[in-house]
């Protein structure tokens, strides 16, 4: 699209000026909402509920700058509902009864009422309990919207009374269609190549109204000729990746790092640990989560894992950033391609539910001490055979509480080094086998 760019700016302006892009764009049904088919469609919820004439009270949960705002207020005019629109920031107890008085009144005079009720996270669980009486009785329909997950940010009673659909951010193809419809309504072509187009979609980051804010500085520029990657990228800032060190983003990216190291992609491990740096994540919180990765996904199978992990650790201790980031992501990439087995994590969960089970049974007397002249009149230690005094080494006697049957919690598998601890334990219960016939 780049050779239709007029540098002479000959194109009429752009009308009503004043307005800001992204206002003079909004959608003015939902056939023009771009993007979230997985929710308008004609068979997604939205699209069968509008279809059927009967609209439940919703909760959006999704990034910003994906339709949110847009769409609820295109779901009012659908339905012939009363728009009414407050930030949970804004707004407190006061502000909400003057609102739930106002929806009666409508409702007394035939009108109905959507309440949008933007970062809806943000109020209190008292507040959020306001919200019930007035949505059962019909006073009101919710929309929510929150960038926070409502399993954890919403009351139990609000999300049973609606229904959570989520918006995703734009992809690129949904990008250009925007950048297109805004090129359309200022009446000329961005003055861009084809490669810096793709840079604009990348710094919008799937955010609509961060793309459409670009595009209008972009607009206003007066360029003898399109510019290149290069040349945008010293204009405009990219706009910083959304990342939440306490909230979604640090736990879906952290999720999608250990996931990864476990699927043994180092590529895709390193891209994800490279996404938790950037976004300013606590290197040293992702050391331990890197050293908990191989011990909880490598184990027996690559003991040097657990060196490679904790020497990176020391070395961005001793270097810091972004130095020793470096160690951090070649100790991702060590366990990544490292065999994996969870036997040893399986054994350990296993044995701490045997423990609490087992209450206080005590250790069979063969194996107790037996300091004192008393104990051992008692047994203590009676029977106890010395391993290194049998043959090969390994006595066989039990050392589980009496009457406990052996469990065979651990299970090596036949990968890395647990192939050679596999090849021992079955050395050992042969051993065990032929010394309990022997005894038996």
């Amino acid at each position: 699209m780049a050779d239709l760019f007029d540098p002479k700016g000959d194109a009429p302006p752009p009308p009503d000026p004043h307005r800001p892009l992204a206002d003079r764009l909004r959608p003015q049904s939902l056939g023009e909402v771009i993007g979230q088919e997985q929710v308008l469609g004609p068979d997604a919820p939205l699209g069968v509920m509008l279809a059927a004439g009967s609209l439940s009270s919703l909760i959006f949960w999704g990034p910003p700058g994906v339709g949110k705002t847009t769409i609820a207020r295109l779901l009012a005019r659908e339905t012939d509902l009363h728009f009414v629109q407050i930030s949970a920031i804004f707004s407190g107890v006061p502000e909400l009864r003057k609102v739930f008085e106002q929806a009666k009144i409508r409702r007394a005079n035939g009108q109905g009422t959507l309440l949008f009720v933007d970062e809806i996270h943000r109020f209190n669980k008292a507040q959020q309990d306001g919200f019930l009486p007035h949505m059962e009785d019909g006073t009101i329909l919710l929309v929510g919207a929150t960038t926070e997950n409502p399993s954890f940010e919403l009351n139990a009673a609000v999300l049973s009374r609606a229904q959570v659909l989520i918006l995703t951010r734009l992809d690129d193809g949904d990008l250009e269609r925007l950048i297109q419809r805004a090129e359309e309504e200022l009446g000329r072509v961005l003055p861009l190549t084809e490669r810096a187009r793709g840079a604009l979609r990348d710094m919008a980051d799937g955010d609509g109204r961060a793309l459409l804010n670009l595009v209008e500085q972009i607009a206003a520029w007066d360029v003898a000729k399109p510019l290149d990657p290069d040349q945008l990228s010293n204009r405009l800032m990219r706009r910083a990746a959304q990342y939440d060190k306490s909230g979604d983003a640090h736990y879906n990216l952290i999720s999608a790092l250990h996931k990864s190291v476990r699927g043994s992609d180092p590529d895709a491990a390193l891209y994800w640990l490279a996404r938790m740096l950037t976004g300013g994540e606590d290197p040293r919180y992702l050391a331990r989560r890197i050293l908990r990765m191989a011990w909880e996904d490598i184990g027996l199978a690559d003991p040097q894992a657990f060196t490679v992990c904790m020497q990176a650790w020391e070395t961005y201790e001793r270097l810091g950033s972004p130095e020793g980031e470096l160690a951090l992501g070649q100790a991702v990439a060590y366990i990544a391609l490292a065999p994996k087995s969870n036997a040893g994590y399986v054994a350990f969960k296993a044995a701490m539910v045997a423990a609490k089970k087992s209450g206080s049974a005590p250790p069979p007397m063969h194996i107790l001490n037996a300091p004192t002249d008393l104990m051992q009149q008692q047994g203590f230690g009676a029977g106890y055979q010395y391993d290194h005094d049998a043959e090969d080494g390994f006595s066989g006697q039990n050392y589980f509480p009496d009457g406990m049957k052996r469990p065979g919690w651990y299970a090596p598998v036949e990968r890395g080094f647990e192939r050679e601890l596999k090849k021992r334990m079955d050395y050992f219960e042969k051993l065990r086998a032929k010394r309990q016939e022997a005894d038996g």
